[in-house]
């Protein structure tokens, strides 16, 4: 179980649910460090003043906003502290809306909230009444000095916090540069096969199903390094750049899934049989 981020309570109207935050996900990213290739030392930065080239130490550091190239206005810890904004051990609810209505794009970081031992049943009994509304519970909070707006939702009887962007931080789809417009036209037929090439496709989400290729090769060959064996690389395939002809790539992508859809129906009813003479 992962330790507590924060403890507090979620709060609404008069109720208070006290609640501990705790991470919902965890990184398996491979984190390299930079080595001197001479010595294999790791190398370290230093913090030096462009002027002067001297290292200058970390207490002696002020924070510069540039509002012009070149000209920076400073501010000082006792500023930034009135500003800060009070911390407290609540998160406020301010609306409940249906989980419809939040486009996914404003979701930034997933957490679990969990009930203290001796307070499961108002956590249950908000699991519960969320679940039967379809409702998300939209508020804030204060997390390491800064107020986070959030989204709260019931996940298989758990409640996950997730950490959300406000409105001014999203770009809008019609100020996105380049996207076509109603001057493109597809017609029926092209439309048609598309929608066959996506129904043939389309299955339930299994998360269990996809997996970081790219990370578990990398892993792989830092395993091989680290034993000493010799590693081949091969060259990457280059790009031909060709253009596709779209109704043709559309027909043989059809042919191509319905193919593979069918010989994995063959081998899940061959390996069920089988498992039922054995």
């Amino acid at each position: 179980m992962p330790s507590a981020i924060w403890t507090g309570s979620i709060s609404f109207g008069l109720v208070a649910v006290p609640v501990r935050l705790v991470s919902a996900t965890r990184s398996h990213d491979v984190r390299f460090h930079q080595l001197d290739p001479d010595t294999g030392s790791r190398i370290r930065y230093r913090r030096v003043a462009e002027a002067s080239g001297e290292e200058v130490p970390h207490e002696q550091i002020k924070k510069g906003y540039e509002f012009s190239p070149g000209q920076y206005v400073t501010v000082e810890p006792d500023e930034m502290n009135a500003l800060a904004p009070k911390a407290t051990r609540a998160i406020d609810i301010e609306d409940f809306v249906d989980l419809s209505d939040i486009d996914p794009v404003y979701f930034e970081q997933p957490y679990y909230l969990v009930p203290d031992k001796d307070t499961v049943k108002p956590y249950r009994l908000l699991v519960d009444t969320m679940t039967d509304l379809e409702k998300v519970a939209v508020g804030r909070f204060v997390l390491r000095s800064k107020e986070h707006l959030v989204a709260i939702r019931p996940v298989e009887g758990v409640l996950c916090l997730e950490m959300m962007r406000y409105a001014d931080e999203v770009i809008a789809p019609g100020d996105v540069e380049g996207v076509p417009g109603d001057d493109v036209e597809v017609n029926d037929r092209e439309l048609k096969m598309a929608k066959q090439l996506v129904e043939s496709l389309s299955a339930e989400f299994a998360p269990d199903k996809y997996h970081d290729e790219y990370r578990e090769q990398l892993q792989e060959l830092l395993e091989k390094k680290a034993k000493g064996e010799e590693i081949i690389v091969e060259p990457a395939a280059e790009e031909t750049g060709e253009v596709v002809d779209l109704m043709a790539a559309l027909e043989q992508s059809l042919a191509r899934t319905k193919k593979a859809r069918g010989e994995t129906a063959k081998k899940a009813k061959k390996t069920a049989k089988k498992r039922r003479s054995a």
